[in-house]
């Protein structure tokens, strides 16, 4: 930047000189423009907000990154998959030269071209596509809650490091009053209006304060590291978020929370991809008896000199039956060879019992999607009471809230009032001081119960997959919706 700054005030004394005061002042313009997006993107890339965190928190994992990779191949191999409804094509070149000792010599040279290419089956083809489509549709699924698993812990991680340095900044600034209050207590010491015993006891409650202040310090930085280090970056930037120790929760209607969870609770669109699976591999199963249709073309010219002379042509369809007690294959094939002779060929092969097993593939498939059913019938009454049970923690945890702010309060008016009491002579300021620790520890206890309550109200608003901050619209909206129908 100083190199800049020297180069730019050079141009400007060259411009001065050559006496184009348009020029300096577009060149000026033009300079300040650029140092204000510079300083803008530093100024970006130097503070960290909650969406960055979680932004920064995703792009860093190397596991999702490789899943997603990993997701993208898949479906790329599902989308390939399209091959098998089109016509399979072979191409053959061969030469049988054969030398005899008694008889003339033969080189037989052949070219043919085969397709092969599926009519009927059934759908068994459309329906193992949809059994693979779901299950790429359920891991894609589970890759974006993934993600939104490591967005979220980086924001948790965000708010730890917050509440931390909230809770040191409380302890620091009670440090500093109660070193001014030993420095007159040592005062009132030497001028005997204070016991030796009392400077002991102060003595001991500034050593704990420094020892709690010196633990949470190594605490912190830890923490930030580890938080850098789930960033990807090396070191942490300036967090522009804030502990809001004055947050006030707004819930809604607990029978509108429990329908939004029965429609958009994340473990229940996993529960509902699983059904679908379920369903499709019922209906594959129960599709295995049909038949398969597959029609066949041979076209070869054959002959022991260029060019080759004889011409053969064939057409067949071919029948495939599996069932678990019985596999039959039959075959009819027609065709025609230069100069004049025709061909006709048909076979058929049967064999009882194939796979006895595989007749219990129905049933096992009805049985697993009755599983499910279940299991999701059950997740459904369950919700209700779950989404019941979240909005009535949020509530306590808001009232624990409401009630340490409050007693923080009414601690800041008792150290008002005890340091009347100190002046008046009623207590000695040790014990100043120890009310002074107690307001201390209610101070912490507000900040702990406003990350709480935060940390309560981002689960629910998981629960209900809702995007941060859109609980108290939600809440808003059913509310307004019972007033109207009272």
């Amino acid at each position: 930047m100083r190199i800049k700054l020297l180069k730019s005030r050079v141009a400007f004394s060259k411009l001065e000189v050559l006496g184009k005061p348009l020029f300096t002042i577009i060149f000026c313009a033009l300079y300040f423009l650029f140092s204000t997006l510079l300083y803008a993107n530093n100024n970006d890339l130097q503070t960290l907000s909650f969406e960055r965190a979680a932004e920064l928190a995703v792009s860093a994992s190397a596991d999702l990154r490789f899943s997603y990779s990993s997701q993208a191949l898949m479906e790329k191999v599902w989308l390939s998959g399209i091959r098998e409804y089109f016509p399979r094509i072979n191409i053959s070149v061969s030469e049988n030269d054969r030398l005899q000792i008694f008889g003339a010599d033969s080189f037989i040279k052949n070219y043919g071209v085969s397709l092969d290419q599926l009519l009927f089956d059934g759908g068994r083809l459309r329906m193992s596509r949809n059994i693979e489509k779901s299950e790429l549709n359920l891991s894609s699924y589970k890759l974006d809650r993934m993600a939104s698993e490591i967005a979220e812990s980086a924001i948790t991680a965000y708010r730890k490091v917050l509440s931390s340095r909230a809770i040191l900044e409380i302890k620091k600034a009670s440090l500093v009053i109660l070193e001014e209050q030993f420095l007159i207590m040592n005062e009132e010491a030497r001028l005997g209006m204070a016991l030796p015993v009392d400077i002991a006891n102060a003595k001991i409650n500034l050593a704990d304060a420094k020892i709690d202040i010196n633990s949470l310090q190594l605490d912190l930085t830890e923490m930030e590291r580890q938080f850098a280090d789930l960033l990807g970056l090396e070191k942490l930037p300036v967090l522009t978020e804030s502990v809001d120790i004055n947050h006030v929760i707004l819930l809604p209607d607990t029978a509108a929370a429990a329908v939004l969870a029965r429609e958009q609770n994340p473990n229940l669109i996993e529960a509902r991809y699983s059904i679908s699976k379920k369903k499709t591999e019922l209906n594959f199963h129960s599709i295995s008896w049909i038949p398969t249709f597959r029609l066949t073309g041979n076209l070869g010219l054959s002959g022991q000199n260029y060019p080759l002379t004889r011409l053969s042509w064939s057409v067949g369809i071919h029948i495939e039956l599996s069932h678990p007690w019985l596999q039959n294959r039959f075959g009819f094939q027609a065709g025609w060879e230069s100069p004049y002779e025709k061909t006709a060929m048909l076979q058929n092969s049967i064999t009882p019992f194939n796979s006895p097993a595989a007749g219990y593939g129905f049933e096992q498939a009805k049985l697993a999607l009755a599983v499910e059913q279940e299991k999701f019938n059950t997740a459904i009454d369950q919700i209700g009471r779950a989404a019941s049970n979240a909005i009535e923690k949020c509530a306590f945890i808001g009232q624990k809230h409401l009630l340490t702010v409050e007693a923080a309060a009414i601690g800041a008016e008792r150290c008002r009032i005890e340091e009347i009491r100190l002046n008046l002579g009623q207590i000695t300021r040790l014990d100043l001081m120890e009310v002074l620790i107690e307001q201390t520890q209610r101070e912490i206890a507000v900040v702990e119960a406003a990350t709480l309550l935060l940390e309560a109200e981002r689960e629910l608003e998981r629960f209900l997959d809702l995007k941060p901050g859109k609980l108290a619209e939600f809440a808003l909206i059913t509310n307004k919706l019972i007033l109207k129908e009272e």
